[in-house]
């Protein structure tokens, strides 16, 4: 095997498929990339078992092949590289010689024979929508995701397809997220399928903010999402995911529509002062006004008022501020309304003119 490309061709799609190796690896062929060329085009393949990526660059002139390279050192090389440099590759037994005008580099290299790949995918649902309504969905709700939890179907997203809608719901437990888009799927069952945390921030990192679209194919354990020369592959979580419709308030009687912006800029700089371990905030609502305090063990105190529409009972409520700045950050909005029904009760998040995306917060005693 041995090939020339030029620095920039190699490195983006090299940079793509580096970001699912991990540094430390169980098995040392995983710590590699797999370099692959036929008919002018070199596949690259980066996995951790669990997601694998495929990316792609074309006319590439040498001899076809295939082999695995460290990934880090193989991506830190050719990063550093000077621009516009051609990279020269060659195979020689179990070394791999790199040859940059002045530069000389000698790696390591494993069979590509031991690397291994993901199942083939056969007998998938199959769609496409385009880079920008996936991604939003994702960005919308991923934050919620929870991490390392026991309860191992809550470590990532939920991916739903209904008849004309596509929606994506993540929850950690303390906090809900939701948002959906109209389509023109038609599908007979509704479809559900549970994307890992790691495989939900590749994807979200990798989709562009693009009419473009994306195919998209799912199995009962598998998804595999498709855009240009880049190909996404993610086993799917196997557990069943809450009924998250049950949780979602239906009857909120007190309503605040408030400024964003105004809303976020005070949630912000009264939690300077919250308590660094359950990051508490206590909210009283009067009519037409909006207070928020926090406290620390140091006796700091902050307060601060915000002006917003709301005619009713008054009401003290405690929440995370972090949870709420979260979920307001996620509203794309010039006004923020939230649904409350009493101090004991979750509050509904979401954009005054467009419920598309909702968010719910649990309560917590202060």
């Amino acid at each position: 095997m041995k090939f020339s490309i030029s620095r920039e061709a190699l490195l983006k799609p090299l940079q793509v498929v580096s970001g699912v190796v991990e540094k430390r690896q169980t098995l040392p062929i995983l710590s590699n990339v797999l370099l692959s060329l036929d008919n002018g085009t070199l596949t690259m393949t980066g996995t951790d078992l669990e997601v694998e990526l495929q990316a792609k660059a074309s006319s590439v002139e040498g001899e076809s092949g295939e082999i695995t390279l460290p990934a880090r050192k193989f991506m830190d090389i050719c990063r550093t590289l000077p621009e516009g440099a051609n990279i020269q590759i060659s195979i020689d037994s179990e070394r791999a010689l790199l040859r940059s005008g002045r530069s000389r580099f000698t790696l390591s290299t494993q069979p590509a024979a031991e690397f291994p790949s993901a199942d083939a995918i056969t007998g998938a649902f199959e769609f496409s929508v385009s880079q920008s309504i996936l991604k939003r969905l994702l960005d919308q709700t991923h934050f919620c995701m929870a991490n390392q939890d026991v309860r191992y179907y809550l470590n990532g997203v939920l991916l739903e397809v209904e008849n004309n809608k596509l929606r994506s719901v993540a929850t950690d437990g303390h906090r809900l997220a939701v948002s959906e888009q109209e389509t023109e799927l038609a599908v007979g069952d509704k479809l559900q399928s549970i994307i890992p945390r790691k495989g939900v921030l590749e994807i979200s990192r990798l989709l562009e903010d693009t009419d473009d679209a994306c195919t998209i194919q799912i199995t009962p354990s598998y998804i595999k999402i498709s855009t240009g020369d880049i190909v996404f592959t993610s086993k799917l979580v196997d557990g069943r995911f809450p009924d998250y419709e049950r949780v979602m308030p239906s009857s909120s009687d007190k309503l605040v529509i408030a400024d964003r912006e105004g809303m976020r800029q005070m949630l912000v700089r009264t939690s300077i002062l919250s308590n660094e371990k359950y990051r508490g905030v206590r909210l009283n609502l009067s009519s037409g006004l909006l207070r928020a305090t926090v406290n620390n063990p140091e006796q700091e105190e902050a307060e601060e008022e915000l002006e917003v529409q709301y005619q009713g009972d008054d009401l003290e409520i405690g929440f995370n501020v972090s949870y709420m700045l979260d979920a307001i950050n996620a509203v794309d909005e010039v006004q923020v309304q939230i649904g409350l029904t009493d101090s004991n009760h979750s509050c509904l998040i979401n954009g005054v003119e467009n419920s598309g995306s909702r968010y719910v917060v649990m309560p917590m005693r202060l």
